[in-house]
C-alpha cells in the first residue's frame, strides 16, 4: 500500500511539473509528459499535457493526434474539449472548434473561460446573436455574486427590462461592481443605447483596466457609433495580448473598412480567410470591403463563395442584389424562390431573401411579383425596426418652433469659424451619393462617408445628463457661443480620422443630417449645405425597396415613407424661410437632364471654380460604401428617373401621405407655422 501511495504521490508530482512548464518551457513540459506515457502509457492527463505543449510548439497536428481520440474517450471531460476546441481553431477548423466550446460548456456550464471563448469564435464569423448568447453566458457563470445571478439569468433569457431593473438597482449600492457594469452595458448594446453602453464601460475599464471582454465589447460600441479611430487603438491592445484571436482579427479588419482603409481590410480579411477559409459571414464581409473599393467581380466572387458554404444565405443574396448593375440567373431565382417556400427559414434570411427576388423580378421586368416581394421584405423587416411616425413629425414641429429668425438673430456670431465641411443631405436614395462623387471629383475637395458625428452631438445634448436640458433641439437655445464653438471645433476633429488628403474642404453626406441643419448652422456657420431632392415617387419607392443595414426605419412602409418625406420637406423649407439662401438645393431630374449646368451652379455655391473632372466623376476611383456605389462610377443616365412608374398601380398608400407634397414638386407647398401647443410636444 505505501509503494502504490508513493508511486501514486510521484505521478501527481510529475502531471504537477510539466503542468507549471507548459507556460514558459512548452518543450520541457513536452518532455516530462512524454516521460510520464513511457511509464504510464496512454496516461490521460499526460496526453494534454503533451498536447497542450505541442499547441504551444506549433505543432498542431500532433496536438489533434493526440486530443481527438482523447475527447472521445473522455467525453466528460470539458478540458479535453476544451483544449480540442483551441487546438482546432488554432488549425483554422472553426466550425469543429465551435462544437468543441460547445460540449465543454454542456459538461461544465459555469466555466467562464469556455463561455467567452465560444462568443469570440461566434464573433468572428459574424454569428451576432450566438455570440450575444454565449456572452451573456459568459457573465453568468463568471458572476460570484448571488444577487447578480438573477440578472444575468433574465440576460440570458433576453429579457431587457428585468435585466436591466436588476442591475440598476444594484448599482445604486454597488457603483463599482464591474460585472454589473459590464452586465449593464451588454443590455444598452442590445437595446442600441450605444452612448450608454460606451460610458458604462470607460467605467468599467477605468476600474478594471486589463477586462479584456469589457475592452472587446467597448471597441465593439465606439465602431458601432463610427468612432472607428478610438476603436482602433483598442483593438491594437486586444491584438498585441492574443495576436492570433480570431475576433479581434475580424474586428480590426471591419475597422479599417469604416476608417476607409480598404487594401488594408482587405488584407486582413485574406490573411484570416487563410486560417477559416470555411465561413460564410467572413467571406461576406470580404466581399463588401472588395465592393467598396470597385473590385466588383471580385466582391461577386466572394459573395458566390459564401453561397457555396452556405446554400440558403439570405444576405448573401441581397449583398448580389445590392449591386445595382448585377442580375440573377434563372437558377439563382429558382433557388430563392424554394428557399422562400420554406417554413422554417429564419426571419432574418427571409426578409434577405425576399428583396433579393424582389431585385431580380423587378430586372426581369415581373413588377407586379416584384412588388409583391419587396412588400413582403418591409413587413418582415418593420416587425423587427418598428417606427413612429407621429415622433417624426412633432419633432419637426418642434424644430419649426424654435429655429425662428429671431433664435438665429440671438445667436449670431457663434460657432466655428472654419469652413471645411460641404453637407449633403436630404432623403436617401436622392442623388447624394452622385453629389458626393461629384465634388469629389474636384482636386479642392474630399469624399468621407456618412459619417455619425452629427447625430452622436445631437444625440448627446439630448441626454439628461449632459447638462443641457435633456430635450433636442430646444437645448441648443441655452449653449453660449463659447460652447456652439467648441461642439464645432469637436467635429472637426472628431472628423479629422477619416481625411485621408491635403484637400482643403470634404463632403459629409449623412442623409439624415436635414434633421439637424438648425445645429449645423450654429456650430459651423460657414458650412455649405447641399440639400438633395427627388422626385417623391421615385425617391420614396426607391428606398422602399432597399433594405438597409441600419436605421432608417421609416422606409419599410409606403405611408411612413410618404409622411417622412413630406416632413422633410416642411423642415427644409422652413429653413428657407428662416435662413434664405442658406441651403443649397439640387433637384436631381435637372442634375440628369443638364449635368454641367447644375455642376456649375454647385461648384459655384461651394465657393469652387469649375474642374471638368467634376463632369467626368466616374472616372474618380475613390471608395464609395453606399447602394448607388456602381452607378456613381458610370455617366448620369437618365433611366433610373421615372423606374418608379413601373409600379405606379401599387403606390396608392404612399401618395396619399405625400399629399401636396407631390403636387408642387419640385417646390414645396406651403405650410403653416404650428401653433405653441402642436409645436411642443412629442418624445425628445
Amino acid at each position: 500500500m505505501n509503494d502504490v501511495s508513493a508511486a501514486k504521490g510521484s505521478l501527481e508530482a510529475a502531471i504537477a511539473n510539466a503542468a507549471r512548464l507548459l507556460l514558459a518551457q512548452p518543450a520541457l513540459a513536452a518532455e516530462q509528459a512524454a516521460e510520464i506515457l513511457r511509464v504510464v502509457p496512454q496516461f490521460p492527463p499526460a496526453r494534454l499535457i503533451l498536447a497542450q505543449a505541442r499547441r504551444a510548439l506549433g505543432d498542431l497536428d500532433g496536438a489533434l493526434q493526440l486530443l481527438e481520440p482523447l475527447a472521445r474517450e473522455q467525453a466528460d471531460s470539458a478540458l479535453a474539449q476544451f483544449e480540442l476546441g483551441q487546438t482546432l481553431s488554432a488549425a483554422g477548423q472553426i466550425d469543429r472548434a465551435i462544437a468543441a466550446f460547445g460540449q465543454a460548456n454542456r459538461i461544465k456550464p459555469r466555466w467562464p473561460d469556455a463561455w467567452r471563448a465560444l462568443a469570440d469564435h461566434l464573433d468572428a464569423i459574424g454569428d451576432e446573436a450566438g455570440a450575444d448568447r454565449a456572452r451573456a453566458a459568459f457573465l453568468s457563470s463568471a458572476v460570484n455574486d448571488p444577487r447578480l445571478r438573477t440578472a444575468a439569468a433574465a440576460l440570458q433569457a433576453n429579457d431587457l427590462p428585468q435585466a436591466e431593473a436588476l442591475l440598476r438597482a444594484h448599482l445604486k449600492q454597488h457603483a463599482n461592481d464591474i460585472a454589473a457594469l459590464r452586465m449593464l452595458a451588454e443590455v444598452a448594446m442590445r437595446l442600441r443605447r450605444l452612448v450608454d453602453a460606451q460610458v458604462l464601460l470607460e467605467r468599467c475599464l477605468e476600474l478594471a483596466p486589463s477586462f479584456a471582454p469589457a475592452l472587446h465589447q467597448y471597441a465593439i460600441t465606439l465602431i458601432r457609433q463610427g468612432k472607428a479611430e478610438l476603436a482602433r487603438a483598442h483593438i491594437e491592445k486586444l491584438l498585441a495580448a492574443e495576436p492570433g484571436n480570431l475576433s479581434y482579427l475580424s474586428l480590426k479588419a471591419a475597422i479599417l473598412a469604416h476608417l476607409g482603409e480598404y487594401a488594408g481590410s482587405i488584407d486582413f480579411y485574406e490573411n484570416v480567410l487563410k486560417r477559416v477559409p470555411s465561413q460564410a459571414p467572413l467571406w461576406l464581409s470580404y466581399g463588401h470591403a472588395l465592393k467598396t473599393a470597385g473590385r466588383f467581380d471580385d466582391g461577386v466572387a466572394a459573395y458566390r463563395r459564401a453561397l457555396a458554404l452556405r446554400a440558403q444565405y439570405g444576405e448573401a443574396y441581397w449583398s448580389l442584389a445590392n449591386m445595382k448593375t448585377f442580375r440573377f440567373s434563372p437558377a439563382d431565382v429558382r433557388v430563392m424562390e424554394a428557399a422562400l417556400a420554406r417554413p422554417d427559414l429564419a426571419q432574418e434570411d427571409r426578409l434577405h431573401f425576399e428583396y433579393a427576388l424582389g431585385k431580380a423580378l423587378e430586372d426581369a421586368a415581373d413588377y407586379a411579383q416584384s412588388f409583391v416581394h419587396y412588400a413582403r421584405g418591409a413587413d418582415v423587416q418593420r416587425g423587427l425596426q418598428p417606427y413612429d411616425a407621429d415622433e417624426t413629425t412633432q419633432r419637426v414641429q418642434r424644430s419649426k418652433a424654435l429655429f425662428t429668425p429671431e433664435f438665429f438673430a440671438r445667436h449670431a456670431g457663434a460657432g466655428s469659424p472654419q469652413a471645411d465641411p460641404i453637407f449633403v443631405l436630404g432623403m436617401p436614395r436622392s442623388g447624394s451619393t452622385l453629389l458626393e462623387q461629384i465634388l469629389a471629383s474636384h482636386p479642392l475637395v474630399e469624399g468621407t462617408m456618412e459619417l455619425p458625428n452629427v447625430p452622436t452631438l445631437a444625440w448627446e445634448l439630448s441626454d439628461p445628463r449632459s447638462g443641457h436640458g435633456g430635450r433636442y433641439p430646444e437645448a441648443l437655445d441655452a449653449l453660449s457661443a463659447d460652447e456652439l464653438c467648441a461642439l464645432g471645433e469637436r467635429y472637426l476633429a472628431d472628423t479629422r480620422v477619416q481625411r485621408k488628403s491635403a484637400a482643403p474642404y470634404f463632403v459629409d453626406k449623412m442623409p439624415n443630417n436635414f434633421l439637424h441643419v438648425g445645429l449645423i448652422h450654429l456650430m459651423l456657420p460657414k458650412a455649405r449645405i447641399i440639400d438633395a431632392r427627388r422626385h417623391p415617387l421615385g425617391c420614396c419607392f426607391s428606398n422602399f425597396k432597399q433594405h438597409f443595414a441600419r436605421g432608417q426605419n421609416f422606409s419599410y412602409s409606403l405611408d411612413d415613407l410618404g409622411r417622412f418625406y413630406r416632413d422633410y420637406v416642411e423642415l427644409m423649407a422652413h429653413f428657407d424661410a428662416v435662413l434664405p439662401g442658406r441651403v443649397h438645393r439640387v433637384i436631381y431630374e435637372r442634375m440628369v437632364e443638364d449635368p454641367e449646368t447644375e455642376v456649375r451652379r454647385l461648384l459655384d455655391y461651394c465657393g469652387l471654380p469649375f474642374d471638368e473632372r467634376c463632369l467626368r466623376f466616374y472616372e474618380n476611383d475613390r471608395a464609395v460604401r453606399t447602394p448607388s456605389s456602381e452607378q456613381v462610377r458610370q455617366p448620369i443616365f437618365r433611366s433610373g428617373v421615372d423606374h418608379w412608374q413601373n409600379y405606379e398601380p401599387w403606390l396608392g398608400p404612399l401618395k396619399a401621405a405625400l399629399g401636396e407634397v407631390l403636387d408642387c414638386y419640385p417646390d414645396a407647398p406651403p405650410f403653416t407655422q404650428p401653433s405653441p401647443a402642436s409645436a411642443g410636444g412629442g418624445a425628445r
